[in-house]
């Protein structure tokens, strides 16, 4: 690729980011923890009118002052993967991060691992899906968990807020979607470059891990709108805008340890029973949201960004949101987290004969307190809960950015062994 043409694409994507960022107020699409929201939302110029040449030059740094994929604007596509360590040599796994500092940055750039070699008999370290695709926006985020500091004796560097998160009312969490050591979150406008990212990773850390669970979504934006929608069909990720006014308040660690520069990722797989929300009236379905399907505005306002005031009362003395809709609850709470969720379809539920299909629901925050508030304030009063369930759950710890010349999650490993 040109550096020119990059340079080009990337100044287009700050200048819709900075734009779809600062011209509008607060707003709530499916509400706080549960966050049946999607991410940061793109504006119709960021989507580059359908031209895919110029989406395929799109690229995003991977070095920086934080990770690329917790405020970078929303792409398409996920490939998001959980690993469990299978060393406890804390030199060993430097290594592979060092690996995946330098494997990350090329990738991030659009180039293959390793160029081809001159020896047609021996497997190209490349696996070669993505040749001749471009970066297309490729992000790689990395984060570990608490049982990550647990295997490698570095408790003792874990700040008091970093344990896994508790079981919240409803959830039906399977253990092999919780839990895990590490997470990789490969998000890019192309699907096949978001899953070539993550394999290559793998690949050439087989030796020191072993996958646990994944998790591929999709994210559709079309040139009429800034919100993409649900698969309830309900727009996800009005209330993201708000969020990145105060980045430092709500998204980015400050404390000075090895997180700083960093924030805490919550990943929660969530199934959609999407055979029961056909079901249900359109009043019934907005009262659950507590916004109007068609405009993403609060109920009782007339667009999407307009204030949601859940003190407003109808001429019968109702409350125009309801008090248990999910965006009633969260608004109560008066936190904000940053929503990075993706829907997935994974074929049929071969026990019920209905749609594996859901809401990768992926939030960053700057404590894990903002996520673990929300969430149980829903409880077993939203009205969401008739359509939903929380399958799978972890906590990670995402580094702060890496500059050039010291690779990721350098400060927590460099620290003293202590266990």
């Amino acid at each position: 690729m040109m550096k020119s043409d990059t340079q080009n694409a990337s100044a287009l994507s700050r200048r819709s980011f900075l734009k779809s960022i600062g011209g509008s107020s607060v707003g709530l699409a499916l509400g706080g923890g549960l966050g049946l929201a999607a991410c940061t939302p793109k504006s119709s110029t960021q989507n580059f009118s359908g031209d895919y040449s110029a989406m395929a030059q799109q690229n995003y740094p991977f070095y920086g002052a934080h990770q690329a994929g917790i405020v970078t604007p929303a792409q398409r596509a996920i490939y998001f993967l959980v690993l469990d360590l299978h060393t406890q040599d804390i030199e060993e796994i430097k290594a592979v991060f060092k690996q995946w500092t330098e494997s990350a940055a090329k990738l991030t750039r659009g180039e293959n691992i390793q160029p081809y070699g001159d020896n047609p008999f021996v497997p190209p370290v490349d696996t070669g899906e993505a040749d001749g695709l471009g970066a297309y926006g490729l992000t790689l985020t990395f984060g570990v968990s608490p049982a990550f500091l647990q295997k490698l004796g570095l408790s003792a560097h874990a700040p008091s807020e970093f344990v896994d998160l508790p079981l919240f009312p409803r959830d039906q969490i399977k253990p092999e979607f919780s839990g895990g050591d590490i997470c990789i979150q490969s998000c890019a406008d192309d699907p096949q470059t978001a899953f070539h990212a993550v394999r290559q990773l793998v690949r050439q850390a087989r030796s020191s891990v072993t996958m646990k669970w994944s998790q591929s979504g999709f994210n559709a934006f079309d040139h009429s709108q800034h919100t993409p929608r649900n698969l309830f069909g309900f727009k996800d990720g009005t209330a993201n805008q708000e969020t990145l006014k105060n980045a430092d308040q709500h998204v980015w660690v400050n404390t000075p340890n090895w997180l700083a520069g960093g924030s805490y990722l919550v990943v929660r797989k969530i199934q959609t029973h999407l055979e029961t929300w056909d079901r249900t009236s359109l009043k019934g379905q907005e009262e659950t949201f507590g916004r109007i399907r068609h405009s993403g505005a609060p109920m009782g306002a007339q667009a999407e960004f307009d204030h949601a005031d859940i003190q407003s009362k109808d001429a019968n003395g109702n409350p125009v949101i309801p008090d248990n809709s999910h965006m009633g609850l969260a608004k109560k709470t008066g936190l904000q987290i940053l929503r990075r969720s993706f829907s997935f379809s994974s074929g049929i539920d071969l026990t019920t004969g209905q749609f594996d299909a859901g809401l990768l629901f992926i939030s960053f925050q700057k404590s894990p307190a903002q996520f673990i508030a929300l969430q149980s304030a829903f409880g077993r009063m939203d009205r969401m809960n008739e359509y939903i369930t929380h399958t799978g759950s972890g906590l990670f710890a995402c580094f702060g950015g890496v500059q050039e010349g010291a690779y990721i999650g350098q400060a927590l490993l460099e620290n003293q062994r202590t266990g």
